[in-house]
C-alpha cells in the first residue's frame, strides 16, 4: 500500500490584499465625506489661526460666551458648547462606525481585526510612552501623556486625496478602521482619566436614559420626535454627572443594530451614519476646531514648543511614536502569524500611512485642553505643538508617499481594469465562468479584428501600381 501523499502546504495569510466588493464600495463612500469634512476642518483650523493672531480679542470674547439653562447646569460657553456637544455627533458615529466594524467589518474576524487592533494600541502606547519619557528627562508635567496618542482620520483622508489618491483601497481601509480603533481607546481614556468627581444620582439618570433608548430600539419605535429629546436629556445628564459629555453619543451609538435584516438595503446604524456623517464632518468638527484651534503665535509661543518638554513631548509622540507604534505593531502582527504583504506592497508603504496617523488633531486638542484646564498657558501650547506635529508628521508622510505614487498607480489601474465592460472590475470575476467566457468572446472580437486590418493591408500591398 503506498504512503499517502503529504497535504500541499498552507499559503501564507496575505495582508492589505483585495478588499471584498462590497466593503471596498462602502469604504470609497465614507472616505467621500471623510475627505470633504477633512477639506473643511482644514480651513476651519487655518481660520481660527488667523482669527486668534489678527483680532485676538474679538476670538476670545466670542469663544468665552456664555448661554444655554443655567437651571440645567449647561449655562455653557461657546467653546464649550462645540467641545461638549457639537463633538458628542462626532462620537456618536464613531460609536456606529465601531459596531459596524465589529458586527459586519474587518473586526468582525478575530484574525483579521488583529493586524488594526494591535497597530492602534501600539500607536497609542508608544507616542504616550514618547511623552513620558521626554518630560521624565526634562522635568516637565506627566498630565498630558494621553494627547499624542489620537489620530484625526478626517484631516488623514483629506491629506491623502491630495498627496496619496492612488493609495491601494486596503491600505485606506487599514487606516480607517485604525482610526475607529484609535477612537474607541481615546473614549476610554477620557472616560477613565478626565472624569471629574461624580454625581451619582445624574450618572444613574444617564444611566436609565440609554436604558430607555436601547428598549426603544429592541422594540422597533421610530420617530426622530423620541429619539432626539431623549438623546438630548441622556447627553445633558451625563455633562453634569461629571464623565465627559462625548460619551454619551459613544454608547448611543454603539446600541445601534448595524447588521441588515432580510428585505432590508441598509441597517438602522447605516442609515443613522450616513444622515450624521455630513452634519460631523462638515459642521460639528469644524466648528470645535474653529474654537479650539485658535492658538496666538505671539510672546515666543512657536519658539516654547521645541524648548518645553511638555510641548516637544507631543510634538515628538505624534511624530515619531506614531510611526514606529503602528509600523511595530503591524510588522510584529504579520512575522507572528506568518503573514504577507499583498504583491506590489512593501514595508515602507505601510510606514508611510504610520506617519500619516501622526496627524492628530480633534481628539488630540480635546484631551489637552482637558488635560491642562487649570493651566492655560500651557494649554495653548499644547495646541500649537499638535498643529506643528501634525504637520510635520503629513510632510513626512507626504514625501514617502510620493516616492512610491508610481507604483500606487499601477495597481490602482490593475485594480480597476474591466475589459469585459460588466462594471465589476475583472480582479473580483477571476473564478466566475461567465466573466472567462465574455473575455474570449472579447478576445476573439479583437482577433477577428486584427486578421481583417492584415487582410487589408496585404490587398493593399499586392494591388498592383497604377500607370504613371
Amino acid at each position: 500500500m503506498s504512503a499517502p501523499s503529504p497535504a500541499p502546504p498552507s499559503r501564507p495569510r496575505v495582508v492589505f490584499g483585495l478588499l471584498p466588493l462590497p466593503e471596498r464600495n462602502q469604504l470609497a463612500q465614507a472616505l467621500r465625506t471623510e475627505t470633504v469634512g477633512g477639506v473643511i476642518l482644514l480651513f476651519a483650523a487655518v481660520a481660527a489661526l488667523v482669527w486668534a493672531n489678527v483680532s485676538g480679542s474679538s476670538y476670545a470674547a466670542v469663544s468665552d460666551f456664555h448661554f444655554g439653562p443655567a437651571a440645567l447646569g449647561l449655562d455653557l460657553s461657546v467653546a464649550h458648547w462645540a467641545a461638549d456637544g457639537l463633538l458628542a455627533v462626532f462620537f456618536f458615529v464613531a460609536g456606529v462606525e465601531l459596531k459596524r466594524e465589529l458586527v459586519a467589518g474587518e473586526l468582525r474576524d478575530r484574525k483579521a481585526a488583529a493586524l488594526p487592533v494591535v497597530a492602534a494600541l501600539c500607536g497609542m502606547v508608544v507616542p504616550a510612552l514618547v511623552y513620558l519619557l521626554t518630560n521624565l528627562l526634562g522635568g516637565g508635567s506627566l498630565t498630558g501623556w494621553a494627547v499624542p496618542t489620537a489620530t484625526d482620520i478626517a484631516f488623514a483622508l483629506a491629506f491623502l486625496a491630495v498627496i496619496g489618491a492612488s493609495l491601494p483601497p486596503a491600505l485606506r481601509a487599514f487606516l480607517l478602521t485604525l482610526a475607529v480603533v484609535d477612537d474607541l481607546f481615546a473614549i476610554l481614556i477620557i472616560a477613565v482619566f478626565f472624569t471629574d468627581d461624580l454625581d451619582f444620582l445624574a450618572l444613574g439618570g444617564a444611566a436609565l436614559g440609554l436604558l430607555v433608548f436601547h428598549l426603544l430600539l429592541r422594540a422597533g419605535v421610530r420617530g426622530w420626535y423620541v429619539y432626539v429629546p431623549l438623546a438630548l436629556a441622556v447627553w445633558g445628564l451625563m455633562y453634569n454627572s461629571g464623565v465627559h459629555a462625548t460619551i454619551a453619543g459613544v454608547a448611543m451609538g454603539l446600541m445601534l443594530r448595524c447588521s441588515r435584516r432580510e428585505g432590508e438595503e441598509h441597517s438602522p446604524g447605516e442609515r443613522m451614519e450616513h444622515l450624521l456623517r455630513p452634519l460631523s464632518a462638515g459642521v460639528a468638527v469644524p466648528l470645535f476646531a474653529l474654537f479650539s484651534a485658535g492658538v496666538s503665535m505671539r510672546d515666543g509661543m512657536l519658539a516654547d514648543v521645541f524648548t518645553r518638554p511638555e510641548t516637544l513631548g507631543v510634538v515628538l509622540g505624534l511624530v515619531v511614536g506614531k510611526a514606529l507604534g503602528i509600523f511595530g505593531g503591524s510588522y510584529l502582527v504579520a512575522r507572528f502569524t506568518r503573514a504577507e504583504l499583498s504583491p506590489g506592497l512593501v514595508w515602507a508603504d505601510v510606514f508611510a500611512v504610520a506617519s500619516l496617523a501622526g496627524i492628530g488633531f480633534t481628539v488630540s486638542l480635546l484631551i489637552g485642553e482637558l488635560a491642562f484646564e487649570d493651566d492655560p498657558r500651557t494649554a495653548a501650547e499644547v495646541k500649537a505643538a499638535v498643529l506643528i506635529g501634525s504637520l510635520i508628521a503629513a510632510v513626512v508622510s507626504g514625501v514617502l508617499l510620493r516616492l512610491r505614487v508610481r507604483e500606487y498607480r499601477r495597481l490602482e489601474e490593475e485594480a480597476e481594469r474591466d475589459e469585459d465592460e460588466s462594471g465589476v472590475p475583472d480582479v473580483y470575476e477571476r473564478n466566475d465562468p461567465a466573466h472567462h467566457l465574455r473575455m474570449a468572446a472579447i478576445h476573439e472580437r479583437k482577433a477577428a479584428e486584427h486578421r481583417a486590418l492584415a487582410e487589408r493591408a496585404g490587398a493593399a500591398s499586392n494591388k498592383p501600381d497604377s500607370p504613371a
